[in-house]
C-alpha cells in the first residue's frame, strides 16, 4: 500500500489583531520602593550589629555578648519584614 503525500496544514487563525498585541502593560517589579528602603536598613542594621561585635580587647563585654546579637536579630528582622511588606497599589 502506498502513502498518500500529507496535505500542508492550514495557517493557524487567532481572534487578537496585531493592535492588541502591541499594547503591553509596563513590567511589575516584585518588590515596591518601599520595600528596598526597608531592605536597606536592614542590611544596614545587621551590619551595625557585626560592627558591635567587633573588636579584640574586653571579649565578654556586655555589648559584644548581649547587645550586638540582639541588633544583629532585629536586622534580620527588618529584613523578613522587607521580604514578606506587599507593595503599596498604585492606583
Amino acid at each position: 500500500m502506498a502513502q498518500q503525500p500529507a496535505k500542508p496544514a492550514a495557517p493557524v487563525k487567532t481572534t487578537a489583531s496585531p493592535q492588541s498585541l502591541k499594547t503591553t502593560s509596563p513590567a511589575q517589579f516584585v518588590f515596591g520602593k518601599e520595600n528596598y528602603r526597608w531592605l536597606i536598613i536592614s542590611i544596614a542594621v545587621v551590619a551595625f550589629g557585626f560592627i558591635l561585635m567587633s573588636g579584640t580587647t574586653d571579649i565578654y563585654s556586655n555589648t559584644k555578648i548581649v547587645i550586638a546579637p540582639i541588633v544583629v536579630l532585629a536586622g534580620f528582622g527588618l529584613g523578613f519584614y522587607a521580604i514578606l511588606k506587599k507593595p503599596a497599589e498604585k492606583a
